[in-house]
């Protein structure tokens, strides 16, 4: 199979278009064939070494987590999917080797759910990461109830954009940061937009005197302090970018692999409730210039890799 590959850590010269054996199939895993690749912020952190301390990594390492696609073969223990069935899935395993950024992906059942009909593969590919992201933080961590009002930092970009989205689903009002340019986005998205940096929690009181019930931090820097100062409890603040926040009394979210979740967020897509923005697409052997794009932290929705 044609794969995107890293044999040792580096920048984007590390980026490889391979060939590589086909992948083999476990008693609890199908052989997808991929047809697109989402690409996620921390594909380029795992490439550059961030993840090392805390997950074994073996080379050459296929990069990518996210992806939709066809499935080809079953293991012996598995009943749940069959050859022919589309599916999604955030695929990570004990160790990083094997991922999504690849014609073919051995994937657990654990970690698929049946592609939403109502989404083309570039959608579809771009959901699983980013959607789990935003549905785990807001209903297992914050435990975001209707009427409630929630404050999403860096609500623009692919996490925040869902978490938005799952947010109002789920009947609350949502506040989201985003620099002035994504505030007609937003406003679409179903969130009430305010900028970020200096000033930020005026800004908050402003459409909420009383302060928030609950805030997702999605960026990072002094996000956990501000939110602190406007949520009562700060059992109700979670995010995924500060290990700081757990000394504060809050959650700090790493996504997990979980195929109900992931259904429950295609029956958030299908009933409307959700949609998939994409903001680029590139060729699989391409996947070096959309890391860097997603480097850059301006995209405004998701990128994915289109796999032929």
């Amino acid at each position: 199979m044609k794969a995107i590959a890293i044999r040792q850590y580096g920048g984007p010269e590390a980026v490889e278009y391979v060939e590589l054996p086909d992948p083999k199939v476990g008693p609890d895993s199908v052989l997808v064939r991929v047809r697109a690749a989402g690409v996620n912020p921390v594909d380029w952190k795992v490439r550059e070494g961030y993840l090392d301390a805390v997950m074994d990594v073996h080379f050459p390492l296929v990069m990518g987590w996210d992806m939709a696609g066809v499935v080809e073969r079953v293991g012996p223990a598995v009943t749940e999917f069959r050859p022919g069935d589309e599916v999604i899935g955030y695929v990570r395993k004990d160790a990083v080797e094997h991922g999504t950024y690849a014609e073919l992906v051995s994937a657990p059942v654990r970690c698929l759910a049946r592609k939403p009909p109502s989404l083309d593969w570039a959608q579809a590919g771009g959901l699983p990461l980013a959607g789990l992201t935003a549905y785990q933080g807001l209903v297992k961590a914050l435990r975001v109830r209707a009427g409630e009002t929630v404050l999403v930092h860096a609500a623009a970009g692919g996490v925040g954009g869902f978490a938005v989205q799952i947010a109002a689903a789920l009947g609350a009002r949502v506040i989201g940061t985003a620099s002035e340019r994504n505030h007609a986005y937003l406003r679409s998205l179903g969130a009430e937009p305010v900028a970020y940096g200096e000033g930020l929690a005026e800004r908050v009181r402003a459409l909420a005197p009383q302060g928030v019930d609950a805030a997702y931090d999605l960026v990072g820097g002094d996000a956990v302090e501000v939110s602190l100062g406007l949520v009562a409890d700060p059992s109700r603040i979670a995010s995924v970018a500060n290990h700081e926040v757990l000394a504060a009394g809050g959650h700090y979210v790493f996504v997990r692999a979980d195929g109900a979740d992931l259904a429950a967020l295609g029956e958030l897509v299908e009933t409307g409730k959700v949609r998939v923005t994409v903001a680029s697409t590139f060729p699989l052997a391409q996947a070096a210039s959309a890391q860097a794009l997603s480097a850059e932290g301006r995209t405004r929705g998701k990128i994915v890799l289109m796999v032929d």
